[in-house]
């Protein structure tokens, strides 16, 4: 299975750089960064302010945010519309919400319905994936919780899903 990751609307550096190791570890074709996510080597930022976050970003990444292959949308829609005609299969991981295409995520359930080319789509550390976005995904999955917490942090999360994904 080839996965990209979207990161829309990320706000920690040490969450996206978290990520980023994962992806790396995980051997994801790119992570996408859209929305207010901090993006890493950004030409568009004064230099102290990307030396700021490039640092920030690295503390996590540990040298994955020179590894994977790192992409900037300013219209994630777009993004994930051109990626559906492509024949991916948009994947958003959330928890505690109804919706007709929410699967575990280790269910067989979720496997028969991803294809062979998966976006991983995460959304913001507190309000999950932007409500905008709930028509262009294609399945949605959550991790179960066995304890009093509602959620994990979302480089946890990305893990987890990773290496099911990867299973």
């Amino acid at each position: 299975m080839e996965i990209l990751v979207a990161l829309h609307n990320i706000r920690s550096t040490y969450n996206v750089g978290a990520i980023l190791r994962s992806c790396d570890g995980f051997g994801v074709s790119g992570a996408v960064l859209s929305g207010y996510t901090p993006r890493v080597h950004d030409d568009s930022l004064l230099p102290h302010l990307r030396e700021k976050l490039d640092k920030q970003i690295s503390k996590t990444a540990l040298g994955a945010e020179d590894s994977v292959k790192i992409y900037s949308s300013d219209d994630i829609i777009s993004f994930l519309k051109e990626k559906k005609n492509e024949g991916w299969t948009i994947l958003g991981l959330e928890n505690n919400i109804t919706d007709k295409r929410f699967l575990p995520l280790k269910s067989a359930e979720l496997r028969s319905a991803l294809g062979t080319k998966v976006v991983l789509l995460l959304g913001e550390e507190v309000n999950g994936i932007d409500y905008s976005l709930y028509d262009i995904i294609d399945v949605f999955a959550e991790i179960e919780m066995k304890g009093k917490k509602e959620s994990f942090n979302v480089s946890v999360a990305a893990g987890i899903a990773l290496y099911e994904l990867n299973r």
